[in-house]
C-alpha cells in the first residue's frame, strides 16, 4: 500500500470510451482503497472561474463583521451561511478551529416543496450584499456538481454497478460548497489548536481547491502524517465517510488536518459531495459477502448527515443545522 497521493488525469472520463473510463476508475479505485486520497487534474474546470472564487472569498472575509454577520449560520439556516472564527470543532476533543467559513447549499426556490415544508438541512442560501457574489458562487456550485457526478461513474465503473448507478443519488444532493479563510497562527494559540482538527470528511466524495499556502496534512495508515503539497491546476480529492459506508469500508476516509505554517493568511473552497435526502445509503451490490457481511444498517442520506454535522458544531452553540 502506498503512503503516496497519486495525480490522476479524468480527461477520458470526459471523452467517452469505455476503455479510457475503465482505466481512469482502476486508478480512482486503488486510491480510494489505499490512502483515500488524489489529485485530479484533467477536471475541465475553467482555472479563470477557480480564480474568481478565490478572489471573491477574500473579498468577503475581508468585509467588515458587520457584512459577514447579516447571514450568520445558526440552528435555522440548513447549513448554510457565515460560520464565524473558532465557530466549529471538526475534532471535538480539542480547542475550536482556527478559521471562517461560509456554506453555500443547493438553490431552491422559496416555493419549493421542501423549502415550503422546511425539510431538515433544506433552506434558502443566504447571501451578502456583494456585488455578483451569488451568480459567482452558484456557477461554481453547478461546476462541481457536474464534476462530482462525473467522478461518481468512475466509482460506480470500479465497483462493477452500472455506470450511471448514483445519478439518481445525486440530482438533489445535500452538497455544500465552502469558503474558508485561515489566519495566520496567532502567538496566543491554544494547546492542541489547529486551523482545522484532524477529522474525516462526512460524505460522498470532497473536491478541494487550495491556494499555495500548503498546510493541508494526511494520515497515513501507519499514523504518520504526509504533506498535500498544492498542485497547480489540481482538485485534492478524498473519500468520505458516507461513500465508506456504501461501500461496507472497501473505500476508505482518511483523516486530515490544518496546520497553516506558511506565515500568511490561507485559503480554501472545498465542495463536499453529499448524496440526495432520500437516497438510501446501504451495503452496495458486491460490497458484501459471507466472509464481509454489511457492517452498517441502511440509513436516509439526511439523517446520516445530520447526524455528523451537529457534534461539529455543538461547542459554538449552533448544532442542530437541520432547521
Amino acid at each position: 500500500m502506498t503512503d503516496t497521493i497519486p495525480v490522476i488525469d479524468l480527461t477520458p472520463l470526459f471523452e467517452g470510451g469505455e476503455a479510457g473510463r475503465k482505466a481512469v476508475a482502476e486508478k480512482i479505485g486503488e486510491a480510494c482503497r489505499g490512502i483515500g486520497f488524489f489529485y485530479l487534474s484533467g477536471h475541465g474546470v475553467p482555472a479563470k472561474l477557480r480564480a474568481d472564487v478565490f478572489a471573491m472569498a477574500q473579498t468577503f472575509f475581508e468585509s467588515p463583521d458587520e457584512l459577514k454577520m447579516k447571514s450568520a449560520y445558526s440552528a435555522d439556516t440548513g447549513n448554510r451561511g457565515y460560520v464565524p472564527m473558532k465557530g466549529e470543532s471538526l475534532d471535538p476533543t480539542k480547542a475550536p478551529d482556527l478559521k471562517e467559513g461560509y456554506n453555500i447549499g443547493l438553490d431552491l426556490a422559496p416555493d419549493d416543496p421542501e423549502i415550503v415544508n422546511k425539510a431538515p438541512l433544506r433552506a434558502l442560501n443566504l447571501w451578502p450584499d456583494l456585488p455578483g457574489f451569488k451568480e459567482l458562487m452558484l456557477e461554481y456550485y453547478n461546476a462541481m456538481w457536474a464534476l462530482g457526478r462525473t467522478l461518481h461513474t468512475a466509482f460506480a465503473t470500479e465497483l462493477g454497478l452500472p455506470v450511471d448507478y448514483f445519478n439518481d443519488k445525486l440530482d438533489r444532493p445535500l452538497a455544500t460548497l465552502r469558503l474558508l479563510h485561515y489566519p495566520e497562527i496567532p502567538v496566543d494559540i491554544e494547546e492542541g489548536q489547529l486551523g482545522a482538527g484532524e477529522h474525516t470528511d462526512y460524505g460522498c466524495v470532497t473536491l478541494l481547491a487550495t491556494d499555495d499556502a500548503g498546510g493541508l496534512e494526511v494520515r497515513t495508515r501507519n499514523g504518520d502524517w504526509l504533506a498535500a503539497p498544492y498542485i497547480p491546476d489540481t482538485f485534492v480529492c478524498n473519500i468520505g465517510d458516507c461513500l465508506m459506508r456504501w461501500t461496507n469500508d472497501l473505500y476508505v476516509s482518511t483523516p486530515h488536518r490544518v496546520v497553516n505554517l506558511s506565515g500568511r493568511e490561507r485559503y480554501s473552497v472545498p465542495f463536499f459531495l453529499d448524496p440526495d435526502p432520500d437516497a438510501i445509503v446501504e451495503c452496495l451490490p458486491g460490497c458484501s459477502s459471507e466472509d464481509n457481511p454489511a457492517k452498517y444498517p441502511p440509513i436516509r442520506g439526511d439523517e446520516y448527515l445530520l447526524s455528523r454535522l451537529n457534534p461539529t458544531y455543538e461547542k459554538s452553540g449552533l448544532s442542530g443545522a437541520g432547521g
